[in-house]
Formats: structure tokens, sequence, C-alpha cells
């Protein structure tokens, strides 16, 4: 993408993060002392096991660099807004869900620098060795997911009915904002798409159905109550997509880094069309 298109990204993901800061308050971050097990869980399940889930399938699957590096960055993502969503609607802990997507989305902008540059210098093509600027990302990170979040929760602290009759507008822009995202890359790689298809369809099915499984499976190994494993496997399988392109776009100016993110978007709606159906209707225990 050009550099308009790439502030264009940038810009977008910034509304979507407003918009999460919006829905969040004080609380949220406080309910980490109060339930302690459920929040550290979760975090293990998608600062520890994503990455892993992520390196074990694209190193297995032999995947263009490309899209392999793609999946990286994808599995270093926190959730996203819709994982909050989605739990609702799987009549999982929305509270956890909340709170998990929150912290998450903190601690990866440490994170996710180290996980992407050892993607680049792993899967990235023969003499094509990329290097990354760890400070650099860091602080665009900062810039384009915290400050946001920050700026959102202050005016809910300070204006909530302000608040909360922009957060409806603002998650349909977010909503907007991304389909026109994700189309501009499969328009700028058009002459790609159906092998970038064939080969990040696989995966990202695989990745998002292994860790939603795993994290429900390990939350209930522990004894966790079904909302909290709900939950759990909810934010580690509903990725923040939105961030994944705009790191492979603003970041690594690497519109086919993007792609794996953009079917992503797609695919983890049938991983969350399926946890719905299974919170809603399966019997409780």
């Amino acid at each position: 993408m050009n550099s308009t298109g790439t502030l264009i990204v940038a810009i977008s993901l910034m509304i979507i993060m407003f918009g999460m800061g919006l829905s969040l308050t004080r609380a949220d971050f406080q309910r980490v002392a109060k339930n302690p097990k459920a929040v550290l869980l979760g975090l293990i399940n998608q600062l520890i096991f994503l990455p892993i889930i992520g390196y074990v399938l694209v190193t297995t699957l032999n995947l263009a660099p490309e899209i392999a590096i793609g999946i990286m960055i994808l599995a270093a993502c926190p959730g996203g807004a819709t994982s909050n969503v989605v739990a609702l609607l799987a009549k999982g802990d929305t509270a956890l869900s909340v709170t998990l997507t929150a912290i998450s989305s903190i601690i990866t902008i440490i994170t996710i620098p180290f996980i992407v540059s050892f993607a680049l210098l792993k899967f990235s093509g023969e003499g094509e060795e990329i290097s990354l600027n760890i400070i650099q990302m860091i602080g665009q990170l900062l810039m384009i997911v915290i400050v946001p979040v920050f700026l959102g929760m202050l005016i809910r602290a300070r204006a909530t009915n302000f608040a909360l009759k922009m957060g409806k507008p603002v998650r349909i822009a977010s909503v907007i904002l991304l389909v026109l995202i994700i189309t501009g890359l499969f328009i700028k790689e058009k002459h790609n798409i159906i092998p970038y298809f064939q080969q990040a369809g696989l995966p990202t099915i695989l990745l998002t159905g292994i860790s939603m499984m795993l994290g429900y499976l390990t939350a209930s190994g522990l004894k966790l109550r079904k909302p909290q494993a709900i939950s759990i496997a909810v934010e580690s399988g509903i990725q923040n997509s939105g961030l994944a392109i705009t790191i492979a776009v603003v970041t690594l100016k690497n519109t086919a880094f993007g792609i794996a993110g953009a079917i992503y978007t797609l695919v983890m709606y049938l991983g969350a069309f399926v946890i719905i159906l299974y919170g809603r209707y399966a019997k409780s225990r």
C-alpha cells in the first residue's frame, strides 16, 4: 500500500481501539485480584500457548514465508473486541472476557515485537531476511493501541453517558473500517489471492479451533465454571485481526503479511458460531 493507504489502516485501528476503550472501566483491570486463577489461565493460553500453536502449525504445514509470518503475527496478537460479543452470545463470563482483552492488549505491546522479530528471522525467504526495530515497533503499538484505549477509558470515566451513546456508532464504524481494510488487501494482492487462500485457509481454521479447544480444556481441567471456560476459549481463539493487519501494513510495510489476518477474520466467525452454539445449547454441568 502507498503512504495514504498505510495511514488509513493505522487510523482505522486507532478508531477500533478507541471504541474498545469506551467500553472499559478500571473495574475491568481490578477484577484480576478478585479472580486471579481464571485471568492467569486465560493469559497463559493467549500469550504462551497460542504462539506455540501457531509455530507448530506453520512449521508442520510448510507454508509460504508470507503466510507463515502472517500466522505468527496473528498468534502474537491479543483478543479482539469481537471476542467480548462472542463471549456474551455464548453465555460465557463476559466480565472475564473483557478483562482478558484489556490486559492482553497491554501486555502484548511488549511481546508482539519479539514474536514478530523471531518470525521474520525464522521464516523470511532465502536472501530476504528482514530486520525489525523492536523499540520503534513498541512505540508504534503504544500510539496505535494504548493511547486510543486510554483516551476511550478517560472519556468513559469523565463523560459516561456520552461514552455509552458513542459506543454503538463507534463499533459500527469499526466493523465498516475493518471490512474496507480487508477489501483493500484483497485488491492489492488480487494476483496471489487464490494461492494465499489455499495456503492460509487450513492453518487459520486450525489456529482458531485448536486454541479454542485448548483454552476450554485447560479451564475445565482446573475446575473453572463453564462460563469462565467458554470465555477463556473465546479469548484464545478470537484474535485482534485488525491489529495483525496493521502490523503487516504499517510496521512491516508488506501487505502480503496481512493476508493471513484478512482470511482469519472470515474464518474466526466459524469458530465463534460453534462456541456460541455450544454455550447456548449444551447441557450445563
